[in-house]
């Protein structure tokens, strides 16, 4: 589920939970007219809602395949980077070793 989606869950989550507890606090006070209106929300707005976060979560994107030779490809290069990084190890190495061989023999 990507991010969209998520947010959008969560909105509509809020907006029935307002209007459920709206509705809720209108009825133990007595106010009737008060608790139709978040009732009357709740039916116009949640479906809309969740329909947005489906069409949200629908549209995730897809993966590309890789065919045989692209992943051939793509291992090569790999392999290649993995064969300069162990070149550039071989090399700071060399270098750290020639640099104590300088402090212990001083000229």
């Amino acid at each position: 589920m990507n991010r969209r989606a998520v947010i959008w869950q969560v909105v509509a989550a809020l907006y029935i939970l307002v209007n459920v507890g709206g509705a809720g606090f209108a009825v133990a006070g007595a106010e009737w007219l008060h608790a139709l209106v978040h009732v009357g929300l709740l039916v116009v707005g949640a479906g809309p809602l969740w329909g947005l976060a489906e069409r949200a979560r629908r549209r995730e994107p897809a993966s590309l395949p890789l065919d045989d030779a692209r992943l051939a490809n793509l291992q090569q290069s790999i392999d290649a980077i993995a064969i300069e990084v162990e070149r550039i190890g071989e090399a700071q190495r060399f270098n750290a070793k020639l640099q104590q061989e300088r402090v212990r023999t001083p000229r």
